[in-house]
């Protein structure tokens, strides 16, 4: 039976996304992933550009609010940032809840070099933590 994953940032935008494509990659057909934001602010384009590089394409994705998934029963919760961990909503659930403060690229100041190294560290972060997550939870 396929397991259910909502990843929680604060504005659906960079971190959660990177998250979302790189469990989806990980967990294939082992489960459902979502994610949202406590408020929507959108895909970040250099999201998507950082994962396009690894050959993810997380284009299609949209900035969704975590009250659209209030009648989805989740087995894991994941915030990937302090103040979605802080902010979030109550989520009647007995899933199992982890957090992981990923660094913050979209903040990063600097030359396009810069930036784009930010957003490259901060994916391979998040391919880290997801495939270890999908070695010890779904399998």
């Amino acid at each position: 039976m396929k397991q259910s994953i909502l990843i929680l940032c604060t504005g659906n935008s960079c971190r959660s996304q990177i998250a979302e494509g790189w469990m989806r990659f990980y967990a294939k057909d082992k489960a459902n992933v979502y994610s949202a934001g406590i408020e929507t602010h959108g895909v970040n384009p250099k999201a998507i550009a950082t994962m396009k590089e690894v050959g993810i394409d997380i284009s299609s994705h949209t900035s969704n609010h975590v009250n659209e998934y209030k009648d989805i029963r989740f087995d894991f919760i994941i915030t990937v940032c302090d103040h979605a961990k802080e902010n979030c909503p109550y989520i009647p659930s007995d899933a199992k809840r982890f957090h992981h403060n990923f660094t913050d690229p979209s903040k990063k100041q600097g030359t396009d070099e810069e930036i784009r190294n930010a957003f490259a560290e901060t994916r391979e972060e998040i391919r880290r933590y997801c495939e270890n997550f999908v070695e010890k939870e779904l399998n």
